[in-house]
């Protein structure tokens, strides 16, 4: 693959808080790499170094090798999330004393890439059209985009600083996978956090396993909270009470229904998840105590937590991005999956409600799933129904790990494995196992989102890999 970035603007280097120097980037890419001459997309991201003003001014020949260091490129999770700002991400404070530049590129459809949303794809057609313009916005497509623009960016550097290190997290190491896969030619070293997955899995096979990490979770709200059995129950009661078949009007548009109640159990991988999950869970019983109904406040606070809406590509393209080679659907895995669970009954169509459980059994709160109810009860994903539906039933996805290269692999590669509960620790280690000479640190106090929480005991043990002064 050439050079096929093509630069539309760049910006003035500016100063940001913390001392960083950061410069802005428009790019424009192929929408389909095996049509380089068809539609293009739009790619911004931003570099940001450590901004030194030196005692001695160096020459200009100094100043041009000095400026020329090696890129960290921080591959986000999801997917369908834009990147922080650099004074806002953890990168900044902890990578950029070790001599990269830092390099944030929000994915196409992400961010301020070309933003994917109902009003943006109505552009593109009808479902079917808009089907097939998101087959391109999977992991394969984001490591192209990511070396056409190593290229572009790197064609006057010597030869020893073109290649890049990657920094990945959850989806980002998701994408380090397929990055180490078909273009290692490409990378100095790669960073992953809680992106270790299974290279043979499927959603449903996935979904066996992440169900397992949910229930424990569930199990240790309910053990911390008992009085959340019946809270939880009673609140489930009273918004089929208050909203009837359709559900609870949100502020922002959409409808509160059980089902979507108890996707809050997203937030259990999180730090301090299970407060997070009952603090809700006290506003609303508080609500109800008091008044009789949610109030405004309440249901958007609830709305903000879960925000499947706003970030489009996680809803349609959460379930595909397992879909890890040809022949595989993706079927709508998490509800089938949590159908087949005694745990997850309010999935099944005949569920008889809240009322129906035995006194001392409490109602179970999902994961990290997508479900088809979300395009019933968002108004943004009811738009995209259709569109969702073909993608789900699609099967001819193409390759996104190539498990013979990464067995002979020679980039360095370090990672994190946590307690996790959106990607199985089992399989990171068999993952971890399949690549030559990859190093790990597993840690069973840290969660997925220790690089946001926990970022310099991350940071640390990482470095220590890539240093080697571990014994």
């Amino acid at each position: 693959m050439g050079i096929l970035a093509r630069l539309i603007s760049k910006s003035r280097p500016h100063l940001v808080p913390g001392k960083l120097l950061v410069t802005e980037f428009w790019f424009e890419v192929p929408l389909d790499y095996s049509k380089p001459a068809g539609k293009k997309l739009k790619l911004f991201g931003r570099t940001a170094s450590k901004y030194e003003k030196p005692i001695v001014e160096p020459s200009p020949a100094e100043k041009a090798k000095s400026a020329q260091k090696p890129f960290l490129v921080y591959l986000q999770g999801g997917p369908g999330f834009g990147n922080p700002q650099p004074q806002d991400s953890t990168l900044s404070s902890h990578m950029l004393d070790r001599g990269y530049e830092l390099l944030l590129l929000d994915y196409r459809g992400t961010g301020f890439s070309c933003p994917v949303s109902a009003s943006t794809l109505a552009l593109v057609g009808g479902p079917q059209e808009q089907a097939d313009y998101l087959k391109h916005f999977r992991a394969d497509n984001i490591v192209r985009d990511c070396e056409a623009v190593r290229k572009f960016l790197t064609k006057d550097y010597p030869p020893e600083k073109q290649q890049w290190s990657i920094f990945g997290q959850s989806f980002g190491g998701m994408t380090s996978l397929t990055y180490l896969s078909f273009h290692p030619e490409g990378l100095r070293e790669s960073f992953i956090t809680g992106g270790l997955v299974a290279l043979d899995k499927g959603a449903e096979e996935t979904y066996q396993s992440t169900f397992q990490k949910v229930i424990e979770r569930n199990k240790a709200y309910y053990e911390k909270f008992p009085a959340d059995v019946a809270d939880v129950k009673y609140l489930a009661t009273k918004i089929r009470e208050v909203g009837g078949e359709e559900g609870v009007p949100l502020p922002a548009g959409g409808r509160l229904t059980v089902p979507l109640f108890l996707t809050l159990g997203i937030s259990f991988g999180k730090y301090h998840g299970l407060d997070i999950v009952h603090n809700h869970v006290v506003r609303m019983k508080g609500d109800v105590d008091q008044f009789g109904f949610f109030t405004r406040g309440t249901l958007n606070d609830l709305q903000q937590a879960m925000g499947w809406d706003d970030a489009v590509i996680y809803s349609v393209l959460h379930e595909p991005i397992w879909c890890y080679r040809p022949g595989i659907a993706s079927n709508w895995a998490a509800e089938r999956v949590g159908r087949s669970l005694e745990n997850f009954k309010w999935l099944r169509r005949d569920w008889a409600g809240p009322q129906a459980l035995p006194q001392d059994e409490p109602l179970y709160f999902s994961g990290e799933m997508v479900y088809p109810f979300f395009f019933d009860t968002s108004d943004e994903l009811n738009k995209l129904k259709d569109t969702a539906d073909i993608l789900a039933k699609y099967d001819q996805w193409p390759s996104l790990y190539d498990e013979a290269q990464l067995k002979k692999n020679t980039v360095p590669v370090y990672a994190a494995i946590y307690e996790d509960m959106y990607v199985y620790p089992e399989d990171s280690r068999r993952t971890a196992s399949i690549i030559k000479d990859a190093k790990t640190w597993e840690s069973s106090v840290h969660f997925h989102g220790a690089l946001r929480s926990h970022a310099a005991d991350v940071f640390k043990q990482l470095l220590q890999l890539r240093d080697d002064t571990i014994n």
